[in-house]
């Protein structure tokens, strides 16, 4: 390698050293071990299933999953690697995703519950949804749906919805017909789920007129009608708006229902009453639904997943790593609109035909002991959450578990990396000792969990996600390939060598940007149908200690992770260069103690514009407006200029460092290193005096920030 005389080799050799100082400072935890009495009821114990799923049976071991389900017809091929990278798995099978959640369940627990929904508020009745219950709600839907709608097989239909049990009911209605679903998360803005209704060319949206959320009934249905217009500004006519009422009877909008094009659910529901729908028989690749995830770019993916290897791959996860059992009350308190909630409130459990939970509102509402009366009222056995929530809880009510008598064997963490003391109190304060932690590492993409332990096998350890799931065969690359050793203190990008059922199939519409993103990196031979040609790469920055178990360090793609929600830096971008006085901005991720990282921006003001509290606030809220308040910035710096490549490409690295007090690094290479030293004195005088004070940070943090802007 280049030594002295070459700037770009030493800033290179300068990167790699921060990154071994910032690894050798990240002190290894103990362990923790899972009781007598859990390993005596768990799912798996036996040490033989390691080798049942080892790299010699692939992709065979994934047969073990798949015969959880029940099949209409057994496949002929468990992976397809024809026409790599796109895999297929259990080719020629065929199977329908409502079906196994619901149908087969009712010879022998029609009776059971298979939705707890909890309202936000504390004085409503819980509502209790049987799995007969749950079929004849499926059913009449699905009948509205096909003969109202006039949707069929192979058709996408877009949802807009809070935590309400008329979602999933939508979502196995949809399942049962072959439709894919698009579930858009419910806080995000109607014009980001017009941009989505778009994407899909979905003809019909599913919405509800309001929610509770921290004690008030928002209006959600004007959502609606800024999602069909932003729809039409790119071609799509929606025809048909079903709206769900959050309350009989009554309307809680002030948006009006458009004659023709709005309908109102419980209108044109008695008319396909009693009605059964036969599930259609979907082949084992056909899509199931579409997940929209931020990347690099300003428009959204739509992460297509499979029926038959995603829905396996859930009831396999949920079975082994949740420890799921049909008995249990299971409750995860994440949003059907991502990932986790649609592959372990809905899918997973429900294929398993256990009770799962569903609550509507936030976690502190009216009081930080919230979850835990629902759990003791509830008799919750197992209770999955992200990070986030356990340092709001943790912040708001440390004491809080204590004062109710609820007993878990089991808790999740899943969204981003918990920090080692965050994992102590849950582990101590909220599982009182007795419930064992899974953390998990995975992404939308991944249909499920990727890092995670097998509780009764692997031992817990603080901060790290575990070693890999069964089946899955990770590795760390350096930029150049190379492999990155277990306990070599190095960072790398963490990789799957290989294909698993649960991976989405393409991105929806643009397969060319799935390779692209996800391929092109580590593959060096295009043509091949060797799945061992073809490494996926994950985006994510990571560790492996010398036991195996990896610590995941965050992003190297600009996707900043606010609590468990990834946002694009290009979508914040966009957003804010709407606003008329802008002329250039960027988004940058900060360390936020509850949220993990919180978005700030930094604008600069054309020419003739004076900066002001005002232009500020009109970026503030036009990202609100366009994407949603999960994305409204922390802060908004107004800079006379960026610091910026010699090609012109904003530094974004840089910015991160001085938000957040850290290093910026070598700026020499810079076209206009002086402005540097100015940003930094605006940005961090004004925070000092706003009591922002700055943190050590951790090393996963600090990594973060040194990754943030990789990609630029």
């Amino acid at each position: 390698m280049p030594k002295k005389n070459d700037a770009g080799a030493e800033a290179v050799e300068s990167e790699r050293a921060s990154e071994s100082q910032i690894a050798v400072h990240w002190r290894e935890e103990d362990y923790f071990f899972p009781s007598a009495k859990f390993i005596g009821q768990a799912n798996v114990s036996d040490p033989s299933i390691l080798e049942r799923f080892s790299e010699s049976k692939f992709p065979e071991c994934f047969k073990e999953y798949a015969d959880l389900l029940s099949w209409d017809e057994y496949w002929h091929t468990t992976l397809d690697t024809s026409n790599a990278p796109f895999w297929k798995w259990f080719v020629g099978g065929r199977l329908n995703a409502s079906y196994n959640c619901v149908d087969r369940h009712l010879a022998t627990d029609r009776n059971k519950a298979a939705i707890i929904f909890v309202p936000e508020p504390e004085d409503a009745d819980t509502e209790v949804i049987t799995y007969q219950e749950l079929y004849v709600r499926v059913n009449e839907f699905a009948a509205l749906l096909r003969d109202f709608c006039g949707l069929q097989t192979g058709d996408v239909a877009t949802f807009h919805m809070p935590m309400v049990p008329d979602l999933p009911v939508a979502m196995l209605a949809c399942a049962r017909l072959g439709v894919v679903h698009s579930q858009v998360f419910g806080g995000f803005s109607g014009a980001a789920c017009g941009g989505r209704i778009a994407d899909s060319k979905s003809k019909i949206l599913v919405t509800i007129d309001g929610y509770y959320r921290n004690g008030e009934l928002q209006d959600h249905k004007v959502k609606a009608d800024e999602a069909i217009a932003r729809a039409l500004e790119e071609g799509v006519v929606v025809d048909k708006v079903l709206v769900f009422r959050r309350n009989p009877g009554e309307y809680a909008s002030k948006s009006p229902m458009v004659p023709g094009r709005d309908f109102f659910v419980d209108e044109i529901l008695p008319d396909y009453k009693r009605k059964l729908v036969d599930p259609v028989s979907m082949p084992a690749e056909a899509p199931l639904f579409i997940m929209y995830s931020s990347g690099t770019t300003g428009k959204p993916k739509g992460c297509q997943h499979s029926t038959g290897g995603y829905l396996a791959y859930v009831a396999g996860t949920s079975k082994y790593y949740q420890d799921i059992h049909p008995e249990d009350t299971y409750w995860c308190a994440a949003d059907i609109g991502w990932i986790t909630g649609h592959s372990y409130i809905v899918y997973g459990p429900l294929a398993l035909g256990t009770t799962t939970v569903m609550y509507e509102g936030v976690p502190t509402y009216p009081d930080a002991g919230r979850c835990w009366r629902i759990a003791e009222r509830l008799g919750v056995t197992t209770f999955h959450t992200a990070p986030t929530t356990i340092r709001t809880l943790r912040k708001v009510g440390p004491d809080e578990p204590a004062k109710y008598n609820y007993h878990f064997k089991h808790m999740t963490t899943v969204g981003e990396p918990i920090e080692p003391e965050v994992w102590r109190w849950y582990y101590d304060v909220v599982g009182k000792g007795e419930a064992v932690i899974v953390d998990t590492w995975w992404q939308t993409e991944n249909g499920g969990f990727l890092g995670t332990g097998i509780p009764a096998l692997n031992p817990m350890k603080p901060g790290s996600c575990g070693p890999a799931a069964l089946g899955i065969f990770p590795e760390i690359l350096d930029e150049d390939g190379e492999v990155v050793t277990a306990g070599s203190g190095i960072a790398g990008n963490i990789c799957i060598r290989n294909p698993w059922p649960g991976i989405f199939q393409t991105i929806w519409g643009d397969p060319d940007r799935f390779v692209k993103t996800y391929y092109e990196k580590y593959n060096h031979k295009k043509g091949s149908t060797d799945w061992r040609d073809w490494p996926y790469f994950a985006n994510d920055g990571a560790m492996q200690a010398e036991d195996g178990y990896y610590r995941i360090l965050g992003r190297v793609d600009d996707v900043i992770n606010v609590s468990g929600h990834r946002l694009g830096t290009k979508e914040l971008e966009s957003a804010a260069l709407m606003v008329d006085e802008v002329a250039e901005a960027a988004a940058v991720p900060v360390v936020d103690d509850v949220r993990g990282h919180a978005v700030e921006m930094y604008i600069s003001v054309k020419p003739g514009v004076e900066p002001s509290q005002e232009v500020a606030d009109k970026v503030s809220r036009m990202i609100e407006t366009e994407i949603g308040k999960v994305a409204r910035p922390k802060n908004v710096w107004i800079v006379t200029d960026m610091p910026k490549t010699r090609s012109g490409k904003i530094m974004r690295r840089v910015i991160a460092s001085i938000s957040n007090f850290t290093d910026v690094g070598d700026i020499t290479t810079l076209a206009n290193p002086d402005v540097v030293e100015d940003v930094l004195h605006h940005v961090q005088s004004e925070k000092l005096a706003r009591g922002e004070l700055p943190r050590e940070l951790s090393p996963a943090e600090l990594q973060t920030i040194k990754n943030f802007g990789s990609s630029e």
